[in-house]
């Protein structure tokens, strides 16, 4: 099973940037769907970017701040954060969809404070 590690959370303060970092044990050029979600305390878990094929979605809230990329010869995903604001605040994981089973990175803090 592909394994899944997250760097490059931490904290920041409003309108600052970040880039997050996923990159698995295994090649992911086979994956059907690659993906960044978020879970803030005390909400349902957030679809945040997914990158299916050449096809690019955002949810609402992060459109136009935030960028998710791919590199198959470094086995990695990235998220890049631009003008964060507080409501970014959550635990961030990344997803893979690979057959013969999807796998899930462990989670990392990102916090947007003054």
């Amino acid at each position: 099973q592909v394994q899944l590690v997250e760097s490059g959370g931490g904290s920041v303060q409003p309108g600052g940037s970040l880039r997050l970092s996923c990159v698995a044990s295994e090649s992911i050029a086979s994956a059907y769907a690659l993906s960044w979600f978020r879970q803030a305390p005390g909400k349902q878990r957030e679809l945040v970017a997914v990158m299916s094929g050449t096809t690019v979605n955002y949810g609402e809230s992060v459109k136009g701040r935030f960028t998710i990329s791919r590199v198959n010869a470094k086995n990695a995903l990235h998220l890049q954060m631009n003008s964060l604001k507080p409501e970014d605040t959550a635990v961030y994981v990344c997803h893979v969809g690979i057959a013969p089973s999807d796998a899930w990175g462990q989670g990392i803090q990102v916090t947007v404070s003054s």
